[in-house]
């Protein structure tokens, strides 16, 4: 471009300086280029007036020349210099959009620059955020370098004060690194339509299976398929209701092959009853072996999966479920603790749950793994917010849960129904800097609360907004092959609104007993005043979830957190902010959700009193613990009794924590307490310690022979885990 008018100039530049010091010729035909499409953007001005500009840019760059105020103008030099003429002429909203899109463009640059940090910091460092996926693999790295770079892309793409939130830790966004890709969290598989109907992995159709050996195989493929469109867990609401179809299959097949050989016509159906338990019992085998080695997510980890059962009162369903709990109890090959599947022990009064109940016998055998393996967990199906699903008469529902917490059952949006629904996505909000800021005003906090729990909604809208558009052909077996609940009817090309409408949006909290510190003083486990103020807050939050169902139409829910990474980054940030405040920022993590401090001695019966009140209030999921300071492998009407005082108070989900420590040396499967000095049998150093985190099960320490140790657990879930006090002692005994 020739600018004319630019001759009388005495100076211009024949170099600029680009941001990263190279020298590259002057041409001013970019100013124009530039000022041009903020006219397109504001629909101001013309290409004329865009040169007219040009020229005072110019004037000025002399200017500052002459002065000597530069010498060979940078980039930046010159933009500041567009910015001023622009804000100076009657262009106004010409002068707006060259702004803004000059700092989206420095945002660019500048999460450019941290992508290459953090990608080096990957392959150097090792992974602690999840205590379940091996950070230390190729393929964890690689993993870990793709969400690192998803992240980026939200950083640039997403609203900016729900982005700025969740990097001061006001709020978190769990997650995140799927976010782009419309990714859901979590999914009850519906086993029985999948098994009627066969499917498609996508490398073939898969018939129908005929017994129960190929139907449990089938389970394990399905749920590996499923975890590689989501970044949550799967589960399945009653294993033993869904495969002891295959188990009558498996019988009959033997009837025919025991008629063949002209058996004992008086004998034939117990002997086929007998060969049939010997295949569930291989198969149960499978099941919990498969889960523990099958690779998902490019190999750096199994699939995180649950399994609810121990509601089927039939012969074929008490078979699945009495050899799925053995063959847990036995563990793996060597006897080690399996991590997965997490086992859900569901209750029923009727069912299961007193002596004289049919599947009684079911209950004592699930209480005997649970106190060897920490698995069983056991679901309330009769807790006051369960029954009105499992014992309504149109269309009754088991009401599954996932290892970790969530719940999914009420539906805004259609058919109340557990099968082939699950958690969209969720937001935690940070109560302990809430509380804080609030200055111990109640009103305040409330005030506070209301401005994050809108924001975190509005927040979760964006992100529906992504998910609901993706089409059914990103998600070839999710929704290809109709696992989401009234998919049915859509097609590849199809947008997959009308079937993830049916799942929550959860909002989450944690550090709800520091948050109560920060209000009054003490948390809810030490006082009766801080306990009335703690449900308080979370019913709150559960009624505000409930309005914004109703009035989106999407069924927004109240989560429990269960949080793992996030139990140190939001501590970690507040002390920074608040210093070190007794009670609240003096630990290395968060309690989670709604649990007394893991810290503090309270009686069993008290801690489940205390938190079960919670449970009806959080919908999308909740749990509660008791800790034991030892496996109580020799009590087990006292373990029952623990169980019975959860569900007496309303509780929905719950569960016993002690210590598994397992021997790893050499042909020795010692499982027990092992102290520093090795393993009572064999003398190994070699010594995994097994723990509860978040609802699943991970290896809090390993050590070698050495000494050395090592964890999966991040800084914060570890310390916590090292703080847990026993709520019952000496229980084993």
């Amino acid at each position: 471009m020739n600018f004319s008018q630019a001759e009388n100039l005495q100076q211009l530049p024949e170099k600029v300086v680009k941001r990263d010091g190279r020298m590259q010729n002057f041409q001013p035909s970019k100013i124009t280029e530039a000022i041009n499409k903020a006219f397109l953007a504001s629909r101001e001005g013309n290409y004329n007036d865009s040169l007219m500009l040009t020229q005072k840019v110019l004037g000025s760059i002399n200017t500052k020349m002459r002065l000597r105020e530069i010498n060979t103008p940078t980039i930046d030099e010159i933009q500041d210099m567009v910015e001023d003429i622009l804000l100076e002429s009657k262009f106004t909203k010409s002068a707006k959009e060259y702004i803004s899109y000059r700092r989206r463009r420095d945002d660019i640059r500048e999460s450019g620059g941290k992508f290459i940090k953090d990608l080096s910091d990957i392959v150097k460092s090792k992974d602690t955020e999840n205590a379940n996926i091996n950070g230390d693999t190729a393929m964890g790295k690689m993993l870990q370098a793709g969400s690192v770079a998803a992240k980026r892309l939200c950083e640039i793409s997403l609203k900016k004060e729900h982005i700025q939130a969740h990097k001061d830790g006001d709020i978190h966004i769990h997650d995140m690194n799927f976010l782009p890709f419309g990714t859901k969290t979590c999914l009850q598989i519906p086993l029985v339509k999948l098994f009627e109907n066969g499917f498609n992995t996508g490398h073939g159709f898969i018939r129908p299976p005929k017994d129960i050996k190929t139907a449990s195989a089938l389970v394990c493929i399905i749920m590996q398929a499923n975890q590689n469109e989501q970044h949550g867990g799967q589960s399945v609401k009653a294993l033993d209701t869904d495969l002891a179809p295959y188990v009558e299959k498996t019988k009959e097949k033997y009837i025919n092959l025991l008629k063949e050989l002209e058996y004992d016509k008086d004998k034939m159906e117990e002997k086929a009853w007998e060969l049939a338990e010997k295949d569930v019992n291989q198969a149960m085998q499978g099941i919990v072996y498969n889960l523990n080695t099958m690779q998902s997510r490019a190999g750096a980890q199994v699939p995180f999966t649950s399994i609810n059962f121990g509601l089927d009162t039939t012969r074929a369903g008490r078979m699945i479920s009495k050899h799925l709990l053995i063959n847990f109890e036995n563990g793996l090959g060597k006897g080690e603790s399996p991590m997965f599947p997490n086992l859900i022990f569901s209750m029923a009064k009727g069912v299961n749950k007193e002596p004289e109940d049919p599947n009684y016998d079911l209950r004592r055998l699930s209480h005997r793994v649970s106190c060897k393996r920490l698995f069983p967990n056991y679901s309330n199906q009769d807790s006051s917010f369960n029954k009105p699903f499992y014992r309504r008469e149109k269309n009754p529902q088991v009401v599954g849960y996932m290892g970790c917490r969530t719940r999914v059952i009420s539906n805004v949006c259609g058919e109340e129904v557990t099968d082939g629904r699950g958690n969209l996505s969720f937001t935690s909000i940070n109560l302990p800097r809430i509380a804080i800021e609030a200055d111990k005003n109640i009103d305040t906090f409330f005030h506070l609360l209301k401005e994050k729990f809108l924001m975190v909604r509005n927040q979760l809208l964006e992100r529906y907004e992504i998910q609901k558009n993706k089409k059914v052909k990103e998600f070839p077996f999710l929704l290809g092959q109709k696992l989401y609940h009234n998919s049915d009817h859509l097609n590849p090309e199809d947008t997959i609104e009308d079937a993830i409408k049916n799942g929550t949006l959860s909002i989450g909290f944690i550090g709800l007993a520091e948050a109560l510190v920060a209000l009054t003083g003490m948390h809810h486990g030490e006082c009766d005043d801080a306990q009335k103020l703690g449900v308080k807050i979370i019913s709150t939050l559960d009624a505000w979830c409930k309005a914004e169902s109703q009035k989106y139409s999407l069924n927004f829910s109240l989560l429990a957190t269960p949080a793992e990474g996030l139990s140190s980054r939001f501590v970690e940030m507040d002390r920074k902010r608040f210093g070190v405040q007794e009670g609240i920022t003096d630990k290395e993590w968060y309690t989670n959700s709604f649990h007394i401090p893991v810290e503090y001695n309270i009686p069993a019966h008290k801690k489940i009193e205390v938190e079960s009140i919670y449970n009806q209030y959080t919908p999308a999921g909740h749990i509660n613990y008791v800790e034991l300071d030892n496996a109580p492998t020799g009590n087990l009407d006292a373990f029952e009794q623990l169980v019975n005082a959860a569900f007496d108070n309303d509780c929905g989900y719950f569960s016993v924590n002690f210590p598994v420590d397992q021997c790893m040396g050499d042909d020795c499967s010692y499982i027990g307490i092992i102290g520093e000095e090795g393993c009572p049998k064999c003398k190994s150093k070699r010594v995994r310690r097994i723990r509860r985190v978040t609802g699943y099960l991970g290896i809090y320490e390993e050590s070698s022979e050495n000494g050395e140790k090592s964890s999966f657990f991040n800084n914060g879930k570890y310390n916590e885990t090292k703080n847990r006090v026993a709520h019952l002692a000496n229980f084993k005994n």
